[in-house]
């Protein structure tokens, strides 16, 4: 499997998620496509929290930190929010569609 963006093959693994992290916005939309998950502006905000945090620390956060994380921006998020906008599980799903590497264990650090 592999993600064609500007006319470039993604190399990803089983599950879909980049062998090297790509932080471009196309890259979110050919991923988030392929989910079948129409970005909105309550995306784009995970989806710059999980790529701010996967530059700081070399991961992606797990799902606790996740929500912390995002309750920072978002004070109102709660883990229905976050689910909400990533069924197949926020960390995961969401690191996914941020052009991430697929997360360590269960979902990051």
């Amino acid at each position: 499997m592999a993600y064609s963006v500007d006319g470039r093959e993604l190399e990803c693994d089983e599950l879909g998620y980049l062998l090297e992290a790509d932080p471009r916005d196309e890259v979110a939309r050919a991923i988030a496509a392929a989910d079948g998950i129409e970005l909105t502006d309550a995306h784009w905000e995970v989806i710059r929290y999980l790529r701010d945090e996967y530059l700081a620390h070399g991961h992606s956060p797990n799902f606790r930190a996740m929500l912390k994380g995002v309750q920072a921006i978002r004070p109102e998020a709660d883990s229905k929010y976050l689910y909400d906008l990533f069924p197949m599980g926020p960390a995961k799903q969401g690191a996914k569609i941020a052009g991430l590497p697929q997360p360590y264990g269960k979902g990051g650090y």
